[in-house]
């Protein structure tokens, strides 16, 4: 599992002028199963995002891909983990060790 940090560098203003677009690629990556949660952070200087997935270098190139990153409104902080106890709804991500 991965924990993507979104940190904006660049005036609110223009991240909201990319949002509509930010937010039809996040639509894409629920559709395909791999975020299962996302959201701004507070105070809104950026956003978090929970990833599923064994590869770090696709989550790489998904993160990439946001319009946001691509137009250099915000940077990228991906932490992997490994999630070996969930709460019961996320229970199909639990992990093993190992």
């Amino acid at each position: 599992m991965f924990v993507l940090e979104l940190t904006y560098t660049a005036p609110v203003e223009r991240v909201d002028a990319l949002m509509a677009e930010h937010i039809t690629w996040l639509d894409e990556q629920y559709a395909t199963g791999v975020f299962i949660a996302s959201g701004r952070k507070n105070p809104r200087d950026g956003g978090v995002i929970l990833a599923v997935g064994e590869d770090r270098a696709a989550i790489e190139k998904i993160a990439a891909a946001d319009p946001f990153a691509a137009h250099g409104v915000c940077t990228y902080r991906i932490t992997e983990f490994i999630a070996t106890k969930t709460a019961p709804g996320l229970a199909p991500y639990q992990q093993r060790l190992p």
